[in-house]
């Protein structure tokens, strides 16, 4: 460090023992000057943890006009840093490479070295793959707004806050985190050897220059980010536990609804009824390492009799996951005999 940044980290300590004395835990200084990546304008980065709120104190910002550099003095408390270790984004540089230069107490690097062994071995973990979906359902929200506006500034934002999602979630996938900044972003994306180059698709979201542009380069970045990102899941073996109910819950839900949706020509309930079937065999298929299959496309809107086929053939091929774990549906030939087996318990007890 600079003669100037380290009579800017003594002038924090000074101001820090005469106006709060107990609430400045540590001072640590990340970014350019730690990465090697400073230059003759670059500012200071510090993580200046603070154990209560009279510590804000410490916070400020300002320029000093001879150098003409811009400082932001911005205090972090351990909430704050218990929340980056949760990973909900990939920019924790500051969590992990701060390079403690001042420390009030020593109980406070036992603290610090709690809170970043803890996100690193959420980085290594397979928790990090629902941190990584998340973000990426958050950049897909932004997606959806692009196609929604006619503005440029709002799809150009949008975009921009899409890519950073990607970005974020692409990372966390790696179970990596970006370590040099904003500038250094795509050489750091660059060394995860992803199967395409993020650097040229990014930089074609962001030179396009209609809203029509944007959503084809932004969408094409998605297409390539899907194929990368493939979320494990842990799945449950079938069987008849967690198998059972659910055939002749479709069953009641929807196989009559389709019959009467045809009958009436109602093609909004017949699509309906076949969506909620899709639905619920993509999510028993989401935990449950069954054969998942795809219905939808087989809707026909201009003949609703042959989506109650579709449907049918669906809950029959179903029913095979039923057989293979050694359910058989409840049948019953009428109601008399449901009650009696359905009571059958009451009388044993009488």
């Amino acid at each position: 460090m600079n003669d100037m940044n380290e009579k800017m980290i003594d002038i924090i300590i000074k101001k820090a023992d005469v106006l709060c004395p107990n609430s400045l835990a540590l001072i640590g200084v990340y970014g350019s000057v730690i990465t090697g990546d400073e230059y003759e304008k670059s500012d200071l980065d510090l993580m200046i943890l603070i154990n209560d709120e009279n510590g804000q104190v410490l916070a400020d910002g300002f320029i000093i006009d001879d150098v003409d550099i811009g400082y932001d003095l911005y205090c972090t408390s351990w909430d704050m840093l218990e929340k980056d270790a949760q990973c909900d984004h990939a920019h924790l540089s500051k969590l992990f490479d701060s390079m403690i230069v001042y420390c009030k107490d020593k109980s406070a690097l036992k603290r610090l070295d709690g809170i970043r062994r803890k996100a690193a071995e959420l980085l290594a973990s397979d928790k990090r793959y629902e941190k990584a979906d998340k973000a990426y359902s958050d950049a897909k929200k932004m997606l959806a707004e692009i196609y929604l506006t006619q503005s440029l500034s709002k799809a150009r934002s949008c975009a921009g806050a899409a890519i950073e999602f990607i970005e974020n979630s692409v990372m966390l996938y790696s179970g990596q985190y970006f370590r040099k900044g904003t500038k250094r972003a795509l050489d750091e994306l660059k060394q995860l050897k992803l199967p395409f180059d993020p650097e040229t698709r990014i930089l074609a979201v962001i030179q396009a220059e209609t809203v029509e542009k944007i959503r084809a380069e932004l969408t094409e970045l998605f297409v390539l980010t899907d194929e990368y990102l493939q979320f494990p899941k842990k799945k449950e073996l079938p069987s008849a536990e967690n198998l059972r109910g659910t055939y002749e819950e479709m069953y009641s839900n929807w196989k009559n609804k389709m019959v009467e949706a045809a009958g009436r020509n109602d093609v909004y309930s017949s699509f309906m009824n076949l969506l909620s079937l899709q639905y619920m065999l993509h999510g028993i298929a989401e935990y449950i390492a069954v054969d998942d299959f795809e219905i939808m496309d087989k809707f026909n809107p201009k003949n609703l009799e042959e989506n109650v086929g579709v449907f049918d053939q669906a809950l029959n091929k179903y029913l095979v996951e039923y057989e293979k774990v050694g359910i058989c549906p409840r049948h019953f030939e009428s109601m008399t005999e449901f009650a009696e087996d359905y009571n059958k318990e009451i009388s044993e007890d009488i």
